[in-house]
């Protein structure tokens, strides 16, 4: 089964996104700021559905959403621990 590299990048930085777009959900939830929680759960789910109707094709691709989940729930915690300092 053929696969790009081009796109499994692509398919890391869109669930870095992602997971970024979770923690920010999750964050403003917990502030109880519905308008900001809102917008990023709607994020969340525009981009998870891209990355899975994208990935689906090729098993190699979640490998990519894996790494990708990871690297963006941790940046964002660095950086919302980096803002508060």
């Amino acid at each position: 089964m053929e696969y790009s590299i081009a796109k499994f990048l692509l398919i890391i930085l869109i669930m870095a996104f992602a997971n970024m777009c979770a923690a920010l959900y999750f964050s403003n939830v917990d502030r109880k700021k519905a308008g900001a929680a809102a917008f990023w759960s709607a994020m969340l789910v525009l981009i998870n559905a891209f990355t899975i109707i994208n990935y689906v094709e090729n098993n190699i691709y979640i490998a990519a959403a894996v790494i990708g989940t990871y690297l963006g729930t941790f940046g964002t915690i660095k950086w919302q621990k980096a803002r508060t300092l």
